[in-house]
């Protein structure tokens, strides 16, 4: 309701001083609420920390709980206000279609970000068609497929490795771990986006994409242009830009880039391993400038840079899957040491023919050539006359993740906690 009332005062008000005031209002609210909600806990422990140090009394303090998906609709708001203050776009009159922009059920939880210019015209206006949603059922079901079936199967051995003491661990799981787990990830988040564009188009809404095959990246800039793109554009357009970009000076410009980055680390969480993920990704940005290896454009060694960005990607997965500092350090100290111990039991529990039939199947995402789109292929018209059969083969899939549901246990969405 506040930004409801402020997106108005400010349409009304457009290029006055008091607009500024009011975006710096809405503004303010909004980083306020995400920051009580979801970063309180973490500063006051880690002052409780320093404290005891110290020598001095903790300050009591019951924890606050996280609502799920605050920091999606947080976003939402801010690009509601700042569209409606650039003069993009003007305040929605109807309370009714403000509270669908920032409520719309599909893609609230855990994106994609979908910004308000973007979606502005298709509140007021849009069309269903049979063909929409047919093809939102087909990539709602290809979405339930990928959670259920091939996500879950690689998270099942990610948490199992993870969840072990590090000396148990040697060079062979520690790899197994990672790279589960780096497929576990975009599975399981390109699955969300997936099923949230699949139910959009059901009613006739059109959902920006938000991956594009990011483990066919050839660098670390080209990974950022496929991986959670929603969020790669949003801080682009109302922090990066903002902040001075890259039009000034090339020290100011790599400042900026590491300043995106640890805001984008720490978005994703209240805990040292995504500041150090963000600060992980940004140093190898700013390597690849300095270094000039994004500016590489020769066909003849894409298949080394495929490689050698998916290493890359894949150890700093290590802090964003880590409980802590102490542990991402350890498995990357395994993950350069060739020690060789035996396989633990919980472990051969869990590598079972179905999870490793899986987990080999999702690693084809890894060498697909780079354009090729799954979702695309299912719903493209050049493959209509296979359509009974796709469908046939969607259908006993999807009963097989039902199944899986019913019988297995619950395994949220890993983009749920941020």
């Amino acid at each position: 309701m506040v930004d409801y009332v402020v997106g108005l005062f400010i349409d009304r008000n457009k290029g006055s001083n008091s607009a500024r005031w009011w975006l710096l209002l809405s503004v303010v609210f909004n980083l306020s609420l995400l920051a009580y909600f979801k970063y309180s806990n973490f500063f006051i422990a880690n002052i409780n920390d320093t404290l005891l140090h110290l020598g001095v009394k903790p300050t009591v303090w019951t924890k606050v709980i996280l609502p799920i998906g605050i920091s999606f609709f947080t976003f939402h708001k801010i690009s509601y206000i700042v569209d409606v203050y650039r003069g993009t776009r003007h305040a929605l009159i109807s309370f009714v279609d403000f509270a669908l922009y920032l409520a719309f059920f599909p893609q609230l939880i855990a994106g994609p970000i979908v910004r308000f210019h973007e979606i502005n015209e298709q509140i007021k206006t849009r069309t269903e068609t049979l063909e929409k949603f047919y093809q939102g059922v087909f990539r709602f079901f290809w979405g339930l497929i990928k959670k259920i079936i091939f996500a879950n199967s690689c998270g099942i051995i990610a948490d199992m490795v993870f969840g072990l003491d590090n000396g148990t661990i040697d060079f062979k799981l520690a790899w197994l771990g990672v790279f589960s787990y780096t497929l576990q990830i975009y599975l399981d988040f390109s699955a969300y986006s997936d099923m949230a564009i699949g139910l959009g188009l059901m009613f006739g809404f059109k959902l920006p994409e938000n991956f594009n095959r990011p483990y066919s990246a050839i660098n670390i800039t080209d990974f950022w242009r496929r991986w959670h793109m929603s969020l790669s554009r949003f801080f682009r357009d109302y922090v990066y830009i903002p902040i001075g970009g890259n039009r000034q000076s090339p020290l100011r410009m790599y400042l900026n880039l590491m300043i995106v980055f640890i805001l984008c680390g720490f978005w994703h969480g209240a805990n040292w391993t995504f500041l150090f993920w963000g600060i992980y990704h940004g140093g190898l940005l700013i390597a690849e400038r300095l270094t000039r290896w994004r500016d590489i454009t020769s066909p003849t060694y894409i298949v080394f840079r495929r490689f050698v960005t998916f290493i890359l990607v894949m150890i700093g997965w290590t802090f964003f899957r880590a409980e802590n500092l102490g542990q991402a350090l350890g498995i990357l100290k395994i993950m350069v040491s060739p020690a060789n111990l035996p396989i633990p039991w919980e472990v051969s529990i869990v590598l079972n023919a179905r999870n490793v039939i899986f987990l080999f199947l999702a690693s084809l995402v890894v060498f697909l050539p780079r354009d090729f789109s799954v979702s695309g292929f299912l719903i493209s018209e050049r493959v209509t006359i296979l359509r009974p059969l796709l469908a046939g083969l969607l259908i006993v899939l999807v009963l097989y993740s039902i199944a899986s549901i019913a019988t297995g246990s619950y395994n949220p969405f890993i983009y749920y906690q941020f």
